[in-house]
């Protein structure tokens, strides 16, 4: 029976590279996953959709009311779940006072990093089953010059060992990927310089930067039958720019 799988964040980047091979029809016509992506508007939503050959849904993975609605549209079973929505907070209003700047910034990053994850996940705990797995995108910034970003990415990898501890029994794996420094993706919105470039792929030990499949390919694994006693950890993808022993 072919898998079904959740990808939110995915008209763009990584999420969408992710959806790409987990929809890729790799293992016959029988063996491809029913693939639903979601976004936060309807154009990219149904484009990526349209471009990929999967379902498309509208859904703010921060509202929980969307989120609901989202978990109630997939049923009866979910095999794979991706928490791909996320990235930097907006700049705060030129003319706003410097702490409610401050405080709109972090409360910004951890609800696109790390509640969207959460709600995302509560609203189809039921229909994850043994052999499920969930995935969650991290970053590199949780472990250095991340602030209100890398903050919330340290609490996703945070939260995910105590959700991988829940799950566990019920045969339902759960990891983050790590991602490292990711070229050709919107993530920087033009604010990556050739000098910053450099001196992020001179801090690899391959010298080049991540690529959206590199962290696809590893998210695909874990949502195989090869990575079944694979859950709590937090893989990182990043060519050696952060290493772990």
């Amino acid at each position: 029976m072919p898998r079904t799988v959740l990808v939110t964040g995915a008209t763009s980047g990584i999420g969408r590279a992710v959806a790409a091979r987990l929809a890729a029809d790799r293992d016959g016509p029988a063996a491809r996953a029913e693939v639903f992506v979601t976004g936060r508007h309807a154009d990219s939503v149904e484009r990526t959709a349209g471009e990929l050959g999967v379902h498309g849904v509208v859904c703010d993975a921060t509202d929980p009311g969307q989120v609901a609605a989202l978990g109630r549209r997939l049923g009866p079973r979910l095999d794979v779940l991706v928490n791909a929505a996320g990235g930097l907070p907006d700049p705060a209003p030129a003319d706003a006072a410097p702490l409610e700047a401050l405080l709109g910034q972090w409360q910004e990053a951890l609800a696109q990093n790390l509640l969207g994850a959460v709600l995302t996940t509560a609203s189809v705990q039921d229909l994850l089953t043994e052999g499920s797995a969930v995935v969650s995108i991290g970053s590199i910034g949780a472990e250095r010059r991340g602030g209100s970003y890398g903050a919330a990415k340290a609490a996703l990898a945070a939260w995910n060992a105590s959700l991988s501890a829940e799950l566990g029994p019920r045969g339902i794996t759960c990891n983050v990927v790590s991602a490292g420094y990711v070229a050709g993706t919107g993530f920087f919105r033009g604010r990556m310089t050739d000098e910053r470039h450099r001196s992020l792929v001179q801090e690899t030990h391959t010298k080049r930067p991540g690529t959206p499949d590199d962290i696809a390919e590893t998210v695909s694994f874990l949502a195989s039958p090869g990575a079944r006693h694979i859950t709590g950890q937090t893989l990182h993808v990043n060519g050696g720019a952060f290493t772990t022993r």
